[in-house]
């Protein structure tokens, strides 16, 4: 085997060394933060966050909001805008009425 050819090969094999090395160090910092999120995973009491405290008649409108966000969207932009202005005259139970009405396809006659 030519020297130069050698050379390159062990520089290569010492590249390759260096690299593993620092994948093993990184993963080494990474193991316990890892087997700290599985093990808190599992434990949904030590979730941290917000619960959220509704009240019926919060979970009521929230209900309401979604039915109406939902009929909106299947909606054309005229539409839309009908069911807006109908939502500020009449209210939110009568503009999902509306919406509704208008999602339903009309027969081609």
């Amino acid at each position: 085997m030519p020297r130069a050819r050698r050379r390159s090969m062990s520089r290569d094999v010492l590249a390759i060394r260096k690299s593993l090395a620092t994948i093993a160090r990184a993963l080494a910092r990474l193991a316990p933060a890892l087997a700290a999120a599985m093990h808190h995973s599992g434990n949904p009491s030590s979730r941290r966050g917000r619960t959220l405290k509704l009240s019926s008649a919060r979970r009521a409108a929230l209900k309401l909001q979604g039915r109406y966000m939902g009929y909106l969207r299947g909606l054309k932009p005229r539409q839309k805008a009908r069911v807006k202005t109908f939502r500020a005259a009449k209210g939110v139970r009568a503009a999902i009425s509306l919406a509704r009405k208008l999602a339903k396809p009309q027969p081609n006659d």
